[in-house]
């Protein structure tokens, strides 16, 4: 497993009251062939016990765990599935303890709609072949049902299931494997139950942002809940003046408030804009309360002047604090890019709001970024604040937030609707090189890409993703692309050779 990960930031007991814990909840099933219980004495017990060893790895990641026993024959199979319904798991791994007949599986196959894992852990690195015996054999069996139980899974017309192949003890590989697809069920968890937030209107003119909020619930399960700009306006004009000052003593914490540099649009903060970001995040926080979001995608500019355009040109400060603690937060009302940055937040990789930037043709990088909200888990150092005097290309002026990301290895999601409607993920992998970056109260960050800058960047422009995307730390494309498979998203990796 990639060990570049992420320390979620400590924010204010009003804010832990509405983030929600990642959760999830996983079935554990052994598969094994009922004839083989009364012809070898000990040998169920010891099913049982191959199960609990595994249990106990799955227990590691922190996940509910359903353990629904051991099903050995047709009978137990349909037994099983009312049972395994109301468990309402988020994925089950079968645990292939000894052999079994295709039988022990094919109902819960028809009626079970969720991601399945195959789990083939031998209890010895070999058998002892001076002194083997069947019994022992079969203990160790734990392949040879798997060309049975795919073979089945394809030809009812399903996906093949993913499969775990090692050895049952001190098998790191495995190990880490297993936390792996924990990591998934948390994904898909948090996406079925998700309410993301929509407020005000895609950027004008950014054809690529627009999507179909159904489609969304269609494909990954998150409802997307309308708010209006007065739902924050409203608890911005009655604030407690205690709120807002734990909140300046909380931007304090996390920002640093250089000089300013070079860009002539920049200042050092403002007591002005300090004042305002912490007003708006205390407004915010209730807000997301009260609506029982789980993530917020907004764009909306407002009257010239107006107190609006004030308290909704102000979010950044505040989204920026709310998204490194998990709860996803677009600029631009990029629904699409919400849902990318929560899945990469699940995954413990981050997951930044992110574009490209210019091209140094002198040392092949491109810088990547974007201005507005972060994630400032994943931040080099202290990220900053600088007050800027326009948000350009946007109205109004005020705090933003500019920080470059870790140093290490990248990964980068886009989510793309295509002209059919349906979703695809668009991966690639990179590195983050430590060095400077442009002074401009955004964030940037030297992204490093193979075989080269140009031909990277056509590959990626050649898959037609959004301008936007996701950005995060750690390689992870492949289980990225494993989360796709089981949302039944297309997904295109790309090439890096």
């Amino acid at each position: 497993m990639q060990e570049n990960t992420i320390k979620r930031i400590s924010i204010s007991k009003a804010s832990n009251k509405f983030i929600k814990p990642i959760t999830t909840t996983i079935g554990i099933l052994g598969v094994g062939h009922k004839p083989y219980w009364n012809q070898f004495d000990g040998l169920f017990q010891e099913m049982l016990n191959k199960m609990e060893v595994f249990k106990s790895k799955v227990e590691k990641s922190n996940a509910e765990i359903i353990d629904f026993g051991i099903s050995d024959c047709a009978e137990t199979a349909y037994a099983l599935v009312p049972k395994i319904k109301k468990a309402n798991i988020d994925l089950l791994f079968v645990d292939m303890v000894t052999y079994a007949t295709s039988s022990s599986i094919a109902a819960i196959y028809r009626e079970i709609r969720v991601p399945i894992v195959l789990v083939a852990l031998q209890p010895e690195e070999a058998l002892d072949y001076k002194n083997a015996s069947t019994y022992l054999q079969l203990v160790n069996d734990d392949i040879c049902a798997i060309p049975e139980f795919t073979n089945v899974a394809a030809r009812m017309g399903l996906k093949v299931p993913d499969i775990i192949i090692g050895t049952l003890y001190n098998d790191k590989k495995v190990d880490a494997e297993i936390l792996e697809y924990c990591d998934i069920a948390k994904v898909i968890n948090n996406l079925k139950n998700a309410r993301i937030g929509q407020m005000g209107h895609v950027l004008e003119a950014m054809l690529d942002m627009h999507t179909d909020s159904t489609l969304l619930t269609a494909a990954f399960g998150c409802h997307i809940v309308q708010t209006e700009p007065d739902d924050i306006y409203k608890y911005y004009k009655n604030l407690e003046e205690s709120d807002v000052l734990k909140y300046k003593a909380q931007i304090k914490e996390y920002f640093d408030f250089p000089e300013p540099k070079s860009d002539p649009i920049t200042e050092k903060l403002t007591d002005e804009d300090l004042d305002t970001a912490a007003k708006v995040g205390v407004a915010l926080e209730q807000f997301i309360k009260e609506k029982k979001l789980d993530g917020l995608a907004y764009y909306y500019e407002g009257e010239p002047g107006s107190e609006i355009r004030k308290v909704l040109t102000n979010l950044i400060v505040g989204n920026s604090i709310l998204t490194g603690s998990g709860f996803p937060m677009c600029g631009e009302m990029d629904l699409k890019t919400c849902i990318a940055m929560m899945i990469m937040d699940r995954l413990g990789m981050g997951g930044s709001f992110a574009e490209f930037h210019p091209i140094d043709f002198k040392e092949n990088f491109v810088l990547v970024g974007h201005d507005g909200p972060h994630h400032i888990g994943i931040a080099e150092g202290k990220p900053v604040l600088r007050s800027l005097k326009k948000f350009h290309g946007k109205p109004g002026k005020g705090a933003s937030v500019e920080f470059k990301i870790k140093a290490g290895p990248i990964t980068m999601l886009s989510i793309v609707q295509k002209a059919d409607g349906s979703f695809k993920f668009v991966i690639a992998e990179g590195e983050s090189v430590d060095g400077p970056i442009p002074p401009t109260g955004n964030t940037n960050t030297r992204g490093f890409f193979k075989p080269d800058v140009i031909t990277f960047l056509k590959r990626w422009f050649s898959a037609a993703p959004t301008h936007h995307f996701a950005l995060g730390l750690g390689h992870k494309a492949a289980l990225i692309e494993k989360v796709g498979n089981f949302l039944n998203i297309e997904t295109e990796i790309v090439r890096s050779e």
